[in-house]
């Protein structure tokens, strides 16, 4: 179903006018794209923003808005449509999320996303989304200063009148909230531990959802992957006694070792038992073999390299001859 392109920033228009028209935008976007992004938009700023919007121009389109809406936009499009795929897409808009559509490579896409990453302060309260670390060295600060350090059991000295730290310290663990006095001491060290920008959660394509890390994998895991797959599939035919196409040459070899097996244990012979059954008697064979087949392939080395030689005295005397016949 196509619809109609409008645009939000028209003067005059009612709020109910505006989620129409980002509702139509959605269902158009749904229409044309089938590749989407699902992203956390936590702590990205609205010029932050303009600039993913464009980067990715051309291929891709940034879409933010309220969940509500957007679960209402395509709850309306599944029904119109009949696209029931989409319902999965709808239950991923939980939390603060936005998508993007787009028609590019999914991995290259996801790398010009973690361009635009800006840096932070640690704000009280905030939930530290990585390990924080104070490293030794020179803070530049005056020994009025020494409290901050003090109350946060930070080694230091002074040192040409400013406060140096001695010993690196671990300030703020993943996970944990920001408190006043850590975010005080990195505020005076200038330090922004943080970064921010879009976080790529799922990835829906054409009717099927899977996690971001699945665009890291190279046609070498997936050959392993497949590898390992195979190899179950082989153990599983090979338990159940099932022929498959994989199977069947194993059970042709587990049936011989198991005929060879009989032959050895009675009278009864075939060609590659006798064999078997001669090296068996005589266990001298196993290094007279093992010693010919390095004289057999050192033999025929010799000979192909006396071949080569031959062949090119013959070239060399043909060579001979016919300069022969210009000599006078």
């Amino acid at each position: 179903m196509a619809v109609k392109k409008t645009t939000l920033g028209k003067p005059g228009l009612t709020k109910l006018d505006k989620k129409e028209i980002y509702s139509n935008k959605l269902r158009r976007l749904l229409d044309e794209y089938s590749k989407v992004l699902v992203v956390h938009v936590d702590n990205v700023g609205s010029n932050q923003l303009q600039q993913i919007r464009s980067g990715l121009r051309g291929d891709s389109v940034v879409l933010m808005g309220k969940n509500t809406l957007m679960k209402r936009a395509i709850n309306e499009h599944i029904k119109s449509t009949g696209n029931s795929s989409l319902k999965k897409l709808e239950q991923l808009l939980k939390g603060n999320v936005g998508l993007i559509f787009t028609k590019g490579d999914l991995k290259e896409i996801r790398e010009e996303i973690a361009k635009y990453k800006v840096g932070a302060p640690a704000r009280v309260g905030l939930v530290a989304p990585v390990d924080v670390v104070i490293p030794v060295g020179n803070t530049g600060l005056d020994p009025s200063q020494t409290s901050f350090f003090q109350v946060l059991n930070i080694p230091t000295k002074i040192n040409k009148g400013t406060v140096e730290i001695i010993t690196a310290v671990d300030l703020i663990t993943k996970g944990e909230k920001v408190g006043s006095s850590e975010a005080a001491l990195l505020t005076k060290l200038s330090i922004k531990p943080f970064s921010y920008g879009l976080v790529v959660q799922k990835v829906f394509e054409d009717g099927s959802v899977y996690d971001p890390e699945v665009l890291d994998l190279t046609e070498d895991d997936l050959a392993s992957k497949f590898a390992a797959g195979l190899s179950n599939v082989v153990s599983l035919a090979l338990g159940l006694s099932y022929p498959t196409i994989v199977g069947v040459p194993h059970m042709l070899i587990n049936g011989y070792k198991n005929v060879l097996s009989f032959a050895l244990a009675t009278e009864y012979d075939f060609p590659l038992a006798e064999k078997v059954k001669e090296y068996l008697k005589d266990p001298s064979k196993f290094a007279v073999a093992a010693v010919a087949a390095p004289a057999a392939a050192t033999g025929a080395t010799e000979a192909s390299k006396e071949e080569k030689k031959e062949e090119e005295a013959e070239e060399s005397e043909e060579e001979g001859g016919l300069m022969g016949l210009f000599d006078d």
